[in-house]
């Protein structure tokens, strides 16, 4: 009986970390929610470019040329905690892109940074601070000829983002608005292109 007991236990015990690993601590995750339809711009603000947001196919391909200038695409609906994960691929060019987190400030860097001249995917970038921590491990992580994916974990002001399933950065950021919107950036002024697919959120619910 004592054993039946302890085993039922630790089953229970494994369980409930299980949840609290892909949640974040004190939250419950429910099911991904797709935030791109992969045919069409909907649950999308609409942008200034639209000539260089072309959904198809599942894929959302961004472009821009060195003279048009750069534009943020936001969603229309506003996320407090959150898990995101999107997949993507450079195309041509210098890519500077991110993701942007609750705001059209702080950022999650994918591509060169512009600043740096480098390679800053998965780094979190913070006005007047520019990238605090950088992502470790991206150089052997990521694939430059094929789909990366990239997972993204804001609960409060911190971020936590994983690269092709290896956790590369964790970063708590004191001026981080904690609701908003999530954007993607297209960098102006430089000849780039960008694929996205699979884009998905994943709302975490505060446990009872």
């Amino acid at each position: 009986m004592h054993s039946a007991t302890t085993t039922t236990i630790a089953k229970r015990l494994i369980a409930l970390f299980l949840i609290l690993t892909a949640a974040g601590c004190g939250a419950v995750a429910p099911e991904s929610t797709p935030i791109f339809t992969g045919r069409d711009l909907s649950g999308w603000k609409t942008p200034k470019y639209p000539e260089c947001w072309i959904a198809k196919d599942g894929v959302l391909t961004v472009t821009n040329n060195a003279e048009r200038k750069g534009e943020n695409l936001t969603t229309l609906q506003s996320y407090r905690d959150f898990v995101c994960q999107v997949d993507f691929k450079f195309g041509g060019g210098t890519v500077d892109s991110g993701i942007f987190m609750r705001n059209n400030r702080e950022q999650i860097q994918i591509g060169i940074s512009g600043s740096l001249k480098r390679d800053l995917t998965a780094s979190p970038y913070i006005p007047g601070k520019g990238y605090p921590v950088e992502a470790k491990g991206v150089q052997e992580l990521l694939k430059l000829d094929d789909w990366n994916t990239l997972r993204i974990r804001a609960v409060g002001k911190t971020y936590t983002t994983w690269l092709n399933g290896e956790e590369v950065m964790n970063y708590t950021s004191a001026s981080a608005i904690e609701e908003g919107p999530l954007g993607i950036q297209l960098h102006g002024g430089r000849e780039m292109t960008i694929h996205y697919r699979n884009l998905g959120i994943t709302e975490l619910v505060p446990a009872r």
